[in-house]
């Protein structure tokens, strides 16, 4: 099984779920190697089809576990309209 196979169907629904949630955000739990080479700004919805093997697995393991709605809430995110903003304090 190829990756593009594994992988098709949670990225569609980790979009749609979770797709406006900041990349900052995720970096507070999975650390600052967590989709390397985009800003904290970016939403996740922009950058999925391009993360990393590493950073992309860790989102599949835990929304296949029930985890990414919980580590999302517990950040701040609450759904699409929630998302926190960037203040300057924040930075990258």
């Amino acid at each position: 099984m190829g990756i593009d196979t594994r992988y098709r169907a949670p990225d569609g629904e980790i979009s749609r779920k979770h797709g406006d949630t900041l990349i900052l955000t995720l970096r507070r739990t999975y650390g600052p190697g967590f989709a390397m080479g985009f800003t904290g700004s970016e939403k996740l919805r922009a950058v999925l089809q391009k993360l990393d093997e590493m950073s992309l697995s860790h989102l599949i393991r835990d929304y296949e576990a029930g985890y990414l709605h919980q580590i999302c809430r517990q950040r701040g995110v609450c759904g699409a309209a929630t998302e926190p903003t960037l203040s300057a304090s924040q930075g990258e």
